[in-house]
């Protein structure tokens, strides 16, 4: 007989060998009619009444906290009954745990990898079902994993392989793909996940708003203080410099906006928290930031079928305030195009210095890391930054990193991505499907933006930029997932 706690119960209505149906009950075999499945409750749960108790039919519905012997000879129809039972334990606590990474991922990057760590565990303890593996978005996965293989492989070919390995440990952020596509299998979960995190985007606009707005001279020597003020001229919210939250309210403002433009009564009224994020994004003054977020509208634009001329006024009302607001912004976004700036300049010389480290490991690069070890024999006598662990720029970076063979395997993972989603988004035709095609569409214009900025910030190596990007880049697949009928079991208890 089975252990349980708190009086769990499971209840399953099966074809036995002899005919009849039986109800499990703490590891026990009854006969009941072949009426409605029984109703069993415990003091903790209640399941809830099934029909299907008909000849031929297989139903079954599980209660949590089960505990079970680790040797023991049951039927098959009882086996299966188990496995569903841990693989609906563990469905459970992810979607409890999943609340906190997102939480994490606007505010502390120890909380959302913490919250990650159990998250990956969970879904390997789920992939030992054959079901669950089967649903999982392997089309992007192998990408990933060709990618992993190569950097393993380019930091114990480097010269100090151990240093690269560790240097390489920012890879483990792609199980925030994975967990996040097992979990928001659901338009409904989807659009939860995407409102909480515009909620927290909106903090993040107006802690920016705040750091830029009342930064005082000098600093405040009191924590918290002296932490929230620090280096506050440019916004940066709780994250330690302020390209890290230009790149996490670009993703935010970008997957959030199909629905803002999707125009119900409900979507109106957070224009408002949209509206900060983006004031929050300006005083970053993250000129990289900017163009990916324009990038991304572009995406809006193409993909969209309603809401473009509201797309096409607003973009030329900000860039007009841009252009002709406060000098402090009109000459930061003058200086993207002029080749005269200083930080342009340095951008150039740091290009120019990785080109010449790439050259020299054409096929595997330097090694996860090496760019930080050996940038100083490459700078340029002109350039003011003499060392630098990074060269301002995603592909170039991972160029110079994992050489020739990790950029093409970078490229893979984005080159599918885009490829499914839109492959995704024609399937989702007519109004049957408008939620899930505004999911698709703001997945896609994030990602976009991420690309785009990546292109003169190391977004990629970003630790609290990428684990969004991930994150939203998982909701097509998620979305795919939840139209695909063998997707939804027989039975499920939803939380």
């Amino acid at each position: 007989m089975f252990l349980a706690s708190a009086a769990a119960a499971v209840l399953a209505g099966e074809r036995s060998r002899q005919g009849v149906f039986t109800t499990v009950v703490l590891g026990r075999f009854e006969p009941v009619g072949p009426g409605d499945l029984t109703l069993l409750a415990t003091a903790r749960h209640l399941t809830r009444f099934l029909p299907g108790g008909h000849a031929g039919s297989s139903t079954c519905a599980t209660v949590l906290d089960l505990h079970y012997p680790a040797v023991m000879a049951l039927p098959a129809g009882a086996s299966t009954l188990m496995r569903s039972t841990r693989r609906l334990d563990a469905s459970s606590l992810s979607r409890s745990v999943f609340p906190i990474f997102v939480v994490g991922l606007a505010s502390s990057i120890t909380l959302s990898e913490s919250a990650l760590a159990v998250l990956t565990a969970l879904w390997l303890w789920r992939l030992r079902d054959p079901t669950v593996r089967r649903e999982q978005p392997w089309s992007l996965g192998l990408p990933i994993a060709l990618f992993l293989l190569v950097t393993l492989v380019s930091a114990l070919a480097s010269d100090v392989p151990g240093r690269s390995l560790v240097a390489a440990k920012g890879l483990l952020t792609a199980f925030a793909f994975f967990v996040t596509a097992d979990l928001l299998r659901s338009v409904d979960r989807v659009e939860r996940f995407l409102t909480l995190l515009g909620i927290l985007g909106a903090i993040l606009g107006v802690a920016g708003l705040i750091q830029v707005m009342t930064c005082p001279t000098p600093v405040p020597q009191v924590w918290p203080l002296s932490w929230f003020f620090h280096r506050c001229d440019r916004a940066r919210g709780p994250f330690s410099i302020y390209m890290t939250l230009g790149g996490v309210l670009v993703l935010i403002l970008l997957v959030g906006l199909p629905r803002l433009l999707a125009g119900s009564l409900r979507a109106r009224g957070r224009w408002g928290l949209w509206l900060v994020t983006l004031a929050g994004l300006g005083v970053t003054y993250v000129r990289g930031a900017w163009v990916g977020f324009l990038a991304g509208l572009g995406v809006l634009l193409l993909t969209l079928r309603r809401g473009r001329i509201f797309m096409i006024v607003g973009i030329a009302l900000m860039l007009t305030i841009a252009l002709l607001g406060p000098e402090r912004l009109s000459s930061r976004v003058r200086s993207v195009v002029d080749p005269n700036d200083v930080t342009v300049r340095e951008r150039l010389y740091m290009w120019k210095s990785g080109l010449a480290m790439w050259r020299e490991h054409p096929w595997l690069g330097v090694g996860p890391g090496g760019v930080g070890r050996s940038y100083r024999n490459y700078a340029l006598p002109e350039a003011v930054k003499k060392s630098t662990g990074h060269v301002h720029s995603s592909p170039l970076q991972i160029l110079v990193e994992r050489g020739v063979v990790g950029l093409t395997a970078w490229l893979s993972i984005w080159v599918t991505f885009f490829v499914s989603a839109s492959r995704l988004l024609r399937r989702l035709d007519g109004p049957a499907h408008a939620r899930e095609r505004t999911i698709v569409v703001g997945s896609l214009a994030a990602i976009s933006g991420f690309l785009v900025t990546g292109l003169s910030e190391w977004s990629f190596g970003d630790a609290e930029v990428v684990l969004i990007a991930w994150t939203l880049a998982a909701l097509p697949f998620g979305v795919a997932i939840g139209l695909e009928p063998s997707s939804a079991p027989v039975m499920r208890a939803d939380s």
